[in-house]
């Protein structure tokens, strides 16, 4: 049921993710970075990108995935269509991995110390929802602040 659950809410949010990148009237500003916010949209998408195949397509989906967390933060530029792309296929690799998930992998440990001490997969996976909520806030607030002549707020 939780599977069922993540599943659910990691499609919605990776596709506001979407949905949000796809509302900003000028694409540059996806890039943009103002005094006293510390990340662009843009940067944000990658670190949600890398975050999801790093840790469930790669580590739970046994899908191939080298993490380079560094560029996450420091790219610039890329065209929203490519972040589109890149968001609609980790959104497939997240699906895919978590259809593989049986009940009793929930309680067992997570493979990788993220964190001061091992946690439960279970635990590791709310974790990662609401990180990517987290994320879709800042992206939703970046584009509401910046993007100048908005559409209607999501």
């Amino acid at each position: 049921m939780l599977i069922d659950t993540l599943r659910h809410l990691f499609q919605r949010d990776l596709n506001r993710v979407k949905q949000e990148l796809t509302l900003y009237n000028d694409e540059h500003i996806i890039w943009h970075v103002e005094k006293g916010i510390a990340n662009s949209a843009g940067n944000l998408c990658l670190h949600v990108v890398g975050n999801l195949n790093t840790y469930i397509g790669a580590e739970l989906g046994g899908i191939a995935y080298i993490r380079h967390r560094e560029l996450e933060f420091s790219l610039k530029n890329i065209p929203r269509l490519e972040l589109l792309e890149m968001l609609q296929d980790t959104s497939h690799r997240v699906d895919v991995s978590l259809k593989q998930i049986n009940p009793d992998m929930l309680a067992r440990e997570y493979s990788l110390l993220v964190f001061d001490q091992k946690t439960s997969t279970e635990y590791f996976l709310v974790h990662l929802a609401t990180h990517l909520a987290y994320h879709l806030g800042q992206i939703n607030y970046h584009r509401r602040l910046l993007d100048f002549g908005q559409q209607q707020p999501v």
